[in-house]
């Protein structure tokens, strides 16, 4: 194999791998931005992690973040809470699900 294969293959298998961290990240946001809101909601428990699946599930819909900001708001909103609020408390879950998944590896 030529150092040109070699190195198409390693960044081949970083992208992949840098891929799949995203993805981990995006997702433990998603939880953790659904046990958030589920708190705000007066869940707690098995409610609450089914609350935070729904939300996370609800991200997967459409690229970016319209779709959870959507869903949360449409929660939410009755109880105060605007969407600079939910975009606020995205990008703070987004840091500590970073952290954590960094974390593991």
């Amino acid at each position: 194999m030529s150092s040109f294969d070699d190195r198409e293959k390693a960044f081949e298998t970083k992208f992949a791998h840098d891929e799949e961290v995203k993805f981990r990240i995006l997702a433990r946001r998603g939880k953790l931005i659904g046990l958030w809101a589920a708190e705000k909601l007066g869940k707690s428990g098995e409610v609450a992690d089914d609350y935070a699946k729904s939300v996370l599930l609800s991200d997967l819909e459409v690229p970016g973040d319209a779709d959870i900001i959507a869903k949360l708001l449409g929660d939410l909103k009755p109880l105060g809470v605007a969407e600079n609020d939910i975009k606020a408390m995205l990008a703070e879950k987004l840091a500590q699900a970073e952290a954590q998944v960094m974390g593991e590896a």
